[in-house]
This record gives C-alpha cells, sequence and structure tokens, in this order.
C-alpha cells in the first residue's frame, strides 16, 4: 500500500518500523527498544499503520491528530479475536484488560466486506462507523499479472522437478497463544499422500511465522513435500498453489479470490471451540469438504469433482470488491477524509 502512497501522494513521508518478537531474554529487551522508537513515530506521525495486535498502542495516548489504522491480517471473519474471546482459554484476562486496553486507540479499520463489520466492531470494541469494507491491501497482489509471472519463473528456476506437478499447499492455523506456539504435530500422513499422489502431485507445506520449528519432514518425504519458508511468503505460495488444505487459518478467505479447490482438515474442532470459538458455524460456512482423515482427503483429491461453484459463492459474499485496487481505495479514502483537519503535525506514515 505504501508504494500507492508515494504514487498518490509523494510529499507524504513513510517510515517503516517492522519488528518480530523473539521470547527469549535478549529478544524481549530488543522488543523493548523497538518500542521506545514505536513511541517516538505515534508521537510524530499523522498516520500510524499496523496490521496485527500492537502493545505500545494500547497503553499510551495518541497525540492529537494521530490516526491508528488497522490493517487487520485476516481477511473476512472465522475464528474470534480480540474482544470475542473474552471467557475463552485463547483470551486476555479480565484482570489483564484492567491494565491494557487491547486493541483500543484505532481511528478506523479497513476491512474485506461489510458482512463482517459487527464481528470487528465487537473484537475492537469500536463503533462500526468507523469500519470501512474497502478490501485487504495484500490481496492486490493476485491481480498483478505481470509479477505473478514472474514469481513463477523464480519458482520453477529454485524448483524444476515441480514444473509438470499439481500444487497442493498446506497452510494450518497458528497454534498457541500470543508469540508463544503450541508444539505442532501435523494430522495429516504426508507419508501415505506421497504413495497415493507422487506421480501426479506435489505438497507445499507453509506454517505461521511463529511455528517454523513445528514441523520435522521424514526424509523419504522430501521429494513430494516441501516445507516452504522464508524464501516466498504466504500470497506468493497461494497464487502459485493449485489447491488448498487448511484447517482454521483465515487464509482460505484471501485463497476463494482465486477460485480455486479449497479443502479442510481437521480433528479438534470440538476442542477449537471451547478453547477460541468462531464467528459463524463452522462446518456451514467453510466453502469446502471438511475431512478428519487421509484417506478421505487423498480419495477427494484424486476424484477431482470439486464444488468451485461454492467458492466462487463465498468470495462474493466476503468481499465487497473483487478487482485488485484495494491500495488506490484505501489511500484515497485516508487521504481525502483528513483534507482540512487540522493535525499539528507533520504529514507522515509509519
Amino acid at each position: 500500500m505504501w508504494k500507492e502512497l508515494q504514487e498518490q501522494y509523494s510529499d507524504v513521508e513513510a517510515h517503516f518500523a517492522f519488528k518480530k518478537l523473539n521470547s527469549s531474554f535478549l529478544g524481549k529487551f530488543s522488543y523493548l527498544l523497538h518500542m521506545v522508537r514505536a513511541c517516538y513515530e505515534l508521537a510524530t506521525s499523522k498516520f500510524f499503520i499496523i496490521d496485527d495486535f500492537y502493545f505500545p498502542i494500547y497503553v499510551i495516548k495518541p497525540r492529537k491528530g494521530t490516526e491508528v489504522v488497522q490493517l487487520w491480517h485476516g481477511s473476512g471473519a472465522l475464528k474470534k479475536f480480540g474482544l470475542s474471546t473474552i471467557g475463552k482459554s485463547y483470551g486476555p484476562s479480565i484482570a489483564y484488560l484492567k491494565h491494557v486496553k487491547i486493541h483500543s486507540n484505532y481511528s478506523r479499520v479497513y476491512v474485506s466486506s461489510s458482512e463482517v463489520i459487527p464481528f470487528y466492531a465487537e473484537a475492537f470494541g469500536m463503533h462500526e462507523h468507523q469500519i470501512y469494507p474497502l478490501g485487504i491491501p495484500r490481496n492486490d497482489y493476485f491481480f498483478r499479472s505481470d509479477e505473478i509471472n514472474k514469481l513463477k519463473e523464480k519458482f520453477f528456476q529454485d524448483f524444476p522437478e515441480l514444473k509438470d506437478k499439481k500444487l497442493i499447499l498446506y497452510a494450518p492455523t497458528y497454534r498457541g497463544k500470543s508469540h508463544y506456539q503450541d508444539v505442532f504435530t501435523c494430522p495429516i500422513d504426508i507419508g501415505k499422500m506421497k504413495e497415493e499422489l507422487q506421480t501426479e502431485y506435489a505438497l507445499l507445506i507453509h506454517l505461521h511465522p511463529y511455528m517454523q520449528s513445528g514441523l520435522v519432514l521424514e526424509k523419504e518425504d522430501m521429494n513430494f513435500a516441501y516445507h516452504i519458508h522464508e524464501k516466498y511468503n504466504i500470497q506468493e505460495l497461494l497464487v502459485l498453489s493449485d489447491m488448498l488444505i487448511t484447517d482454521y487459518s483465515t487464509v482460505f478467505v484471501d485463497y476463494s479470490l482465486l477460485c480455486r479447490p479449497i479443502v479442510f482438515f481437521t480433528k479438534d474442532l470440538k476442542e477449537y471451540v471451547e478453547e477460541r470459538d468462531f464467528y459463524y458455524d463452522y462446518e456451514e460456512i467453510i466453502p469446502g469438504p471438511l475431512f478428519t482423515e487421509t484417506a478421505t482427503l487423498i480419495k477427494w483429491i484424486q476424484e477431482g469433482k470439486y464444488n468451485l461453484q461454492l467458492v466462487n459463492q463465498f468470495r462474493k459474499r466476503f468481499f465487497e470488491y473483487i478487482d485488485g485496487n484495494t491500495s488506490k481505495r484505501i489511500v484515497k479514502h485516508l487521504m481525502e477524509t483528513t483534507k482540512g483537519k487540522e493535525s499539528g503535525i507533520t504529514e507522515k506514515v509509519s
């Protein structure tokens, strides 16, 4: 989105403050220094843009004229988050909320469709009129044919053995709380998938950034299954794949824009509902079949009877726009709705 901002408003200065938390002592100290810098950026920016939980924002009072803009990292709405999880083991405790008002101080939020506005209002404790269904900027990538062609060329240079394979992407949700991951045990029998599918298919596996250490592939499975991380991000892998397997990750909402087969695999639905819960009935909302056994998953893949009409109906429901122009809309909305407002500070985006 910042590229679009530069193209439309070249006089606006953009700063970046990215930091991944390492839960070690040194990692936490480093993050503390990062928060000091974040406070400076908050004090000197017109727009402070985030896409996830961001602790410094919830423990300060933003300077008058600063707008905190939330571009939440999940499209649509499926599993509950934020204030919607109070009372669940996954959610914040009442005692913690007395000291840290999580998801407070947002000026505006951008989401994929008007249908999910009430859920975001609940999760962030906001008024619905502060939430705008203009789209998710990162999904503009799906519509950039030149960049996608370059991506494919690069990927098949790195993995020439996959050029004639159909690519299945397995992207499960994050397991754990905050930055502390649970031990990840793959519920799918990758060896069995290899036996039945390796002639025609290959399996790409992408875990959440905080879960990268949680997967060990058997040596004999490595010419079928590929754990892809760091070199290719999730949006790129979605574009490259012919089919998506997931569980509770909202990555399938993004993937629906491509209108390709989506299948769901999980063995702990009841436990997940108790731990976190969903905004919808999970089994009714998902645009694809749900399996709990590897054998039935394999059979479904082999038969190839995919209901893409269901996927198309889903994307129309959860995306107000399907055009690749989200960044333009949001930048225009940000700048035009603040014209004439007195901020008292230099126009800057962090």
